[in-house]
């Protein structure tokens, strides 16, 4: 199943320009069976869901949060209680929190305006499921250097997303699982079973 996993909406984070009912005709445009919304430091709650899910019943359409980690972006799935990971905090107990909630946490683009990720993983020692390897917002050369983690750690899961905060971007990089994944709790037993394959759509080779 093709998911992009982090993705926003002006509902919701102020630097995203795109309505969520645009979101979700982007991502059966782009050919996705299902979405999550990743806004930052805030989670979508299930009424809001809801509203999405009766205008497109066809799509996976489930919600994580971006967390303003001390140190870098989290990408957390599966959590049932987003206020207990604030901004700020420290990546080794934001990761056990969200392990505590039954979740998975992958690190949004590594090494992204200069962030020393492997340096923040030796001193923070998070329990990491996985990281996004490409994105919208990942050139060339910080795709690379997330190849070449996985090589590194290879217990790490590995995500491809859009981090679309315009419709135009959505689906533009996806995790392609072999698994079937209805509900939150079957994303996180996907990633944490490193069932996806993260890849570029066809129509946005970049």
């Amino acid at each position: 199943m093709k998911f992009d996993l982090h993705m926003h909406t002006a509902r919701h984070s102020p630097d995203a320009d795109t309505d969520p009912f645009e979101l979700v005709e982007a991502a059966i445009k782009a050919g996705l069976d299902g979405i999550v919304i990743t806004e930052h430091d805030f989670m979508w709650p299930e009424h809001e869901l809801n509203e999405l899910r009766a205008a497109a019943p066809q799509l996976v359409i489930l919600a994580g949060v971006e967390v303003t980690g001390r140190g870098g972006d989290m990408l957390c799935y599966g959590i049932t209680d987003p206020f207990a990971l604030p901004r700020g905090i420290e990546w080794r107990e934001l990761t056990r929190e969200v392990h505590r909630q039954g979740g998975a946490c992958c690190a949004a683009h590594p090494n992204r305006w200069g962030q020393p990720f492997e340096k923040l993983l030796k001193e923070q020692d998070p329990e990491l499921d996985g990281i996004e390897v490409m994105s919208k917002n990942m050139d060339r050369d910080l795709r690379t250097q997330a190849a070449k983690l996985l090589t590194k750690y290879p217990h790490f899961a590995q995500l491809g997303n859009s981090d679309s905060h315009q419709p135009e971007t959505v689906g533009c990089c996806y995790t392609d699982f072999d698994a079937t994944i209805r509900t939150s709790a079957d994303l996180v037993a996907a990633i944490r079973g490193k069932k996806g394959v993260a890849k570029v759509n066809a129509h946005d080779r970049f």
